[in-house]
């Protein structure tokens, strides 16, 4: 696939890639940890505007080990206490200051030479038990191999007990994932994400902070060759690049494809016009929305710039087989379908959507109710499937996702924490996002992204579902930022849309 996205590595290839990187220069060295140091110290800051933002007076733990880690986070501490001229740091080295490795005793003056009395060197035998507003752990990187020893497993257990506001691990959270390991709010993968994180139960969210290392023309005009593509990627902003182009001058609403929506019951109004609104803020340029009958004066009044039809229901409040004959005369205009949202589950409908998807000659997007056993292998055109975890467990009939993948023509988005998308034996990462989507109808917004961006690149199923995902997380962190995760309703997704289009992220 062409859109951007870096390999995820296991720890021993990626200290491999590093050392064809470096190749032990540790001027090359020096300057890619000052540039982790300031991405780390950058992406904390902002992750706590998460909880109201970084308090002027803030007091840093720093937990530094030996090595490479160890100066990130004592860099990063640097461009804090820069940012916070009234903050403060406590630095406890894991080993002592004596096995500190060149570079990270270069942090470390630098560190000691810029705050002076505003940083001082705490006992790692007995940390400090005053609250904290910031922890950073860089005591161990992805060299680390099990078990801690009983005087690290008893400091991280220590910490693990303070008072603390912001948790922040670098690159890896000290000891993986044994007992005793460091609990991290946030892990920050500092130029290449270890597949450990795809798993470890105390990384909390993860961040990916992309320095360069990927970049494929600086990898020729230094003569090495970026790792050989692997099954697991990462998702970068860049995914969003083609939708902040200009488009033509010569363009009309035709030149961005025609999405037909069809969903909605009297028991899930909701949902499907949370859809259509998405859709719409997507970008395509035209929006047909099929509905049933009653909705249909509250949804165009609400959104006038889509095209809504109303249907016929049954007793119950779904959409009537009798759709069948409305739908006819969109099967050749369009240029993606986006079915289930709110839909419901009555065998009228179903056996309706199933008409729909074996007749369909677009590209279609399946959610919600349409994400049944029988419904996703049906048909013959391709398509996107956005389950959560409970569905993707109902549609899967015993397969992994990558044999669903094949066997569906589908390119599978399943939804969580992490959001993974599958197509045939790839999967692609987001890390973007986090628990502000954890409320109904952040999947509906999903749905309206992926089906409005299919519409407009229908050739490229994978690309649209990247977009989608990539696009609404950096939404809900921009959200997150501005409002809290708590005092937010998901509708207000769509209003950051624009902001996390047209702002510059990795």
């Amino acid at each position: 696939m062409t859109f951007p996205a870096h390999p995820i590595l296991t720890c021993d290839a990626a200290g491999a890639f590093e050392q064809t990187l470096f190749g032990g220069d540790e001027a090359r060295e020096w300057t890619a940890m000052q540039t982790a140091g300031r991405a780390v110290a950058d992406a904390v800051l902002d992750d706590y505007e998460e909880i109201g933002g970084f308090p002027p007076t803030g007091r840093v733990l720093v937990l530094a080990g030996k090595g490479h880690n160890g100066g990130d986070a004592l860099l990063a501490t640097q461009a804090i206490l820069k940012k916070f001229p009234a903050a403060s740091a406590e630095v406890v080295f894991g080993f002592g200051e004596r096995p500190l490795r060149p570079l990270a005793a270069r942090a470390w003056r630098e560190l000691a030479l810029f705050a002076g009395s505003r940083v001082t060197v705490g006992d790692a035998g007995s940390p400090s038990a005053l609250p904290y507003d910031l922890v950073l752990d860089g005591v161990f990187g992805f060299q680390f191999r099990p078990p801690l020893d009983p005087a690290t497993a008893a400091l991280l257990a220590r910490v693990n007990a303070l008072p603390v506001r912001l948790r922040a691990a670098v690159d890896l959270p000290s000891g993986l994932g044994v007992p005793d390991a460091f609990h991290a709010d946030f892990t920050y993968a500092t130029g290449i994400v270890k597949a450990p994180l795809l798993t470890l139960p105390n990384a909390g969210r993860v961040r990916y902070l992309d320095l360069g290392f990927f970049d494929t023309a600086g990898a020729a005009e230094a003569g090495r060759e970026p790792p050989a593509a692997e099954d697991n990627f990462v998702l970068t902003g860049g995914v969003l690049a083609p939708l902040r182009r200009l488009r033509s001058p010569h363009t009309d609403k035709r030149s961005h494809g025609h999405l037909i929506v069809m969903g909605g019951s009297r028991q899930y109004p909701g949902a499907v016009l949370m859809s259509v609104q998405a859709a719409l803020r997507s970008g395509a340029g035209l929006v047909t929305a099929f509905v049933p009958e009653p909705l249909v004066a509250a949804f165009a009044a609400c959104v006038p710039e889509a095209m809504w039809n109303g249907c016929p229901i049954t007793k119950a409040g779904g959409l009537a087989k009798e759709v069948r004959e409305l739908l006819r005369p969109y099967t050749g205009r369009a240029t993606a379908w986006l079915l289930g949202p709110g839909l419901g589950r009555e065998p009228e409908t179903l056996e309706l959507l199933r008409d729909v998807i074996i007749a369909a000659e677009a590209p279609l997007v399946l959610d919600a109710d349409a994400l049944q056993p029988d419904l996703v292998r049906a048909g013959k055109m391709p398509r996107v499937l956005t389950p959560h975890a409970g569905e993707l467990a109902r549609i899967a009939d015993g397969h992994d996702v990558h044999s669903l993948s094949e066997i569906a023509k589908a390119v599978i988005v399943a939804k969580g924490p992490v959001t993974h998308i599958t197509s045939d034996r790839t999967t692609w990462h987001s890390f973007f996002g986090g628990p502000v989507l954890a409320r109904g109808g952040s999947g509906d917004v999903l749905a309206g992204l992926i089906g409005g961006l299919a519409a407009q690149t229908p050739g490229d199923l994978p690309g649209a579902a990247a977009r989608g995902v990539v696009w609404q997380g950096r939404a809900a962190d921009l959200l997150a930022r501005a409002h809290g995760q708590v005092a937010v309703t998901t509708t207000q997704l769509l209003d950051f849309l624009p902001s996390a289009l047209r702002k510059e992220a990795s």
